[in-house]
């Protein structure tokens, strides 16, 4: 399946300087690992040594977040819209 993958701006350097990018897999997981294949800086900023993906990024799927539709293993519909985002902790005073 191909989608629509958007990159937040702390990403962009290291995909080309590009938001956008047209990329297969069938989940989430594939997805991103074709993603950093495609731009290997990429990688270290996307996942942990051991594969899995860093705390401080959010994945949707369409706006729904991934750790509730079973994390790198969530399907990917076809033509859906992926959007990484930066996590964001904090709140006020």
């Amino acid at each position: 399946m191909v989608a629509t993958v958007l990159l937040p701006a702390s990403l962009q350097p290291f995909a080309a300087g590009r938001r956008e990018h047209e990329v297969a897999g069938r989940d989430v997981g594939e997805l991103l690992a074709r993603l950093a294949e495609r731009f290997p800086p990429l990688r270290a900023r996307l996942f942990h040594e051991t594969g899995g993906l860093r705390g401080y990024l959010v994945v949707l799927i369409e706006d729904q977040d991934i750790r509730a539709l079973g994390g790198l293993a969530a399907p990917v519909p076809p033509d859906a819209v992926v959007t990484i985002l930066p996590a964001v902790a904090g709140g006020w005073s």
